[in-house]
């Protein structure tokens, strides 16, 4: 399985950011052609050490990283990333990668 993680830095309105996120953004990448999965952190996200710089961290499962690059490359998946311009002001990291359970 491919997983596209992506971290939300700390928003300057954490309940403006959530509202968003929840309403607007997760209905739209859910509508992401081969997305197989949607997790989202729930509570504080901590770091190993010091303050984590995180709000939220999702992560999306697809099939490969192919299905995963191509469901990015959709109407749909242009439409959830221009929308981050919308909510997640304070930055965005993502990290792609395939994985497998051991």
């Amino acid at each position: 399985m491919a997983k596209l993680i992506v971290l939300y830095k700390k928003p300057a309105d954490p309940a403006a950011f959530d509202q968003h996120y929840q309403s607007v953004h997760v209905p739209t990448a859910k509508k992401i052609p081969g997305l197989r999965s949607y997790e989202v952190s729930t509570g504080e996200v901590k770091a190993g050490r010091g303050e984590s710089p995180y709000h939220l961290v999702a992560t999306l499962g697809f099939d490969s990283m192919e299905a995963l690059a191509q469901g990015m490359a959709t109407p749909e998946g242009a439409a959830t990333a221009k929308d981050l311009k919308n909510f997640a002001q304070a930055g965005v990291e993502m990290l792609m990668f395939d994985s497998k359970e051991i």
